[in-house]
């Protein structure tokens, strides 16, 4: 039996789809002007009083619990298995 040859079968793909992915939005702009609009985010955000600032215990503590928390265990992990809290 013979494929059926339609238009789209036909129809080359157009060159951003060969894998290649093009650069949009953030990841179009050079490191230094991502910077500076994610920090006028920030400049807004604290002057809006909406921003947050670690103190230095909230950051000891952070700092601490980042090694030791799992969202889930392992899918491998061996039964009886406990994530630390």
């Amino acid at each position: 039996m013979k494929a059926a040859t339609t238009p789209e079968a036909t129809t080359p793909r157009p060159a951003n789809r060969t894998g290649a992915k093009s650069r949009r939005g953030f990841a179009a702009m050079s490191p230094e002007t991502q910077r500076r609009i994610a920090s006028e985010g920030g400049k807004a955000s604290h002057a809006s009083g909406r921003g947050h600032r670690f103190t230095a215990e909230e950051a000891r503590d952070a700092g601490r619990k980042g090694g030791l928390v799992s969202r889930r265990p392992a899918k491998n992990a061996p039964a009886g298995y406990k994530v630390a809290a």
